[in-house]
C-alpha cells in the first residue's frame, strides 16, 4: 500500500486527552478515572478483552456518547465544544462494522470523507476527488473504484472504509479493530500505513486485538481490565507477558522472533 500525502496533518498540533473520564453502561463502571494525554507522533493502541469498554471508550473519546464523569479535550478544548463539522475535520473514527445500505460505487463511498470539508449545498470539488483517490490507491483500491460496494469481499469493504476514514483528512484517527476482515498481509499494511500516518504528525488511537501487533506498530499502550482498572504507558514497560496474562485471563508467553517481540497464549 502507498501512503496517501499528509501535509495537512502538520498544519496544527493534534491532541487528544481525558481527565477523570468514567465510561459505564448498564450500571457498570467499566473504565474510571482515566487520564491520560495523546499528542501528535504517537500510535496508542487499545488492548482488552471482549466487552471490556473499547468501544464505548472510543466513542467517548470521539464525543459520540458522553462519559459518566469526567471530561475529554480536544486540541485543548472540550470536545463538547466543537460543532460535528469543526470536529470532523479534526477527528475521524473508524467504527468496528459499516453498513452499506444504498447502492454505490467504491469511489462515491471513499468520496463521503470528504464531506466534513464542503461547504453547505455544494458539490465536491477537484481537490476532494484528489484525496478520495489517493485514499484508494493507499489501502490498493484503485483499480476497483468503479466497482460496486456490494460486490466487494469483507476484507475488500474494509479497506474501503479505512479509505473513506483516510479521506477525511482528519489528524487524529480513532480506529476500533481496523484489521477486522483482513489477511494477514493486508492487516500489516493497513497498521504500517497508520503508523506512517503518526511519523507524519497524525495521532492514532487504535482498538486492537493482537498484543504482537501493538507492540511492533505502536508507542503506548491502554490496558481496559473491564473493572474500572486500567494501565497506560510505552508498549515496552506495559506489553509484557505478565500483564497480558492477567488483562486476557490465560496465561500468554513473550517470545522473541528475528528481533521483534511475539506475544502467544501459553
Amino acid at each position: 500500500m502507498a501512503t496517501p500525502a499528509a501535509a495537512a496533518l502538520t498544519d496544527h498540533a493534534a491532541r487528544l486527552s481525558s481527565a477523570d473520564l468514567d465510561v459505564e453502561v448498564g450500571g457498570r463502571t467499566l473504565v474510571r478515572a482515566l487520564a491520560f494525554e495523546a499528542r501528535q507522533g504517537e500510535f496508542i493502541a487499545v488492548l482488552g478483552r471482549n466487552g471490556v469498554g473499547k468501544t464505548l471508550t472510543l466513542h467517548t473519546l470521539a464525543g459520540l456518547r458522553a462519559p459518566a464523569a469526567g471530561s475529554v479535550d480536544l486540541d485543548g478544548r472540550a470536545i463538547g465544544a466543537w460543532t460535528g463539522r469543526e470536529r470532523a475535520r479534526r477527528l475521524a473514527l473508524l467504527p468496528q462494522t459499516t453498513e452499506h445500505p444504498f447502492p454505490s460505487t467504491v469511489f462515491d463511498t471513499a468520496l463521503i470523507g470528504r464531506h466534513p470539508h464542503l461547504p453547505f449545498w455544494q458539490w465536491e470539488g477537484a481537490l476532494d476527488v484528489t484525496r478520495a483517490q489517493e485514499a484508494l490507491v493507499a489501502v490498493g483500491l484503485a483499480d476497483l473504484a468503479a466497482r460496486d460496494v456490494m460486490t466487494l469481499s469483507g476484507g475488500e469493504r474494509r479497506r474501503l472504509e479505512i479509505a473513506t476514514l483516510l479521506a477525511q483528512d482528519a489528524p487524529v484517527c480513532l480506529l476500533d479493530e481496523p484489521t477486522n476482515h483482513l489477511d494477514p498481509q493486508h492487516r500489516n499494511e493497513v497498521l504500517e500505513l497508520f503508523r506512517a500516518r503518526a511519523d507524519a504528525g497524525g495521532l492514532v488511537i487504535a482498538a486492537l486485538h493482537d498484543a504482537t501487533l501493538a507492540a511492533r506498530h505502536a508507542d503506548r499502550a491502554l490496558l481496559l481490565h473491564g473493572d474500572g482498572h486500567w494501565q497506560y504507558g510505552t508498549v515496552d514497560a506495559t506489553l509484557n507477558a505478565g500483564n497480558l496474562s492477567a488483562l486476557y485471563r490465560v496465561p500468554i508467553e513473550e517470545l522473541n522472533s528475528r528481533g521483534r517481540r511475539v506475544f502467544v497464549s501459553a
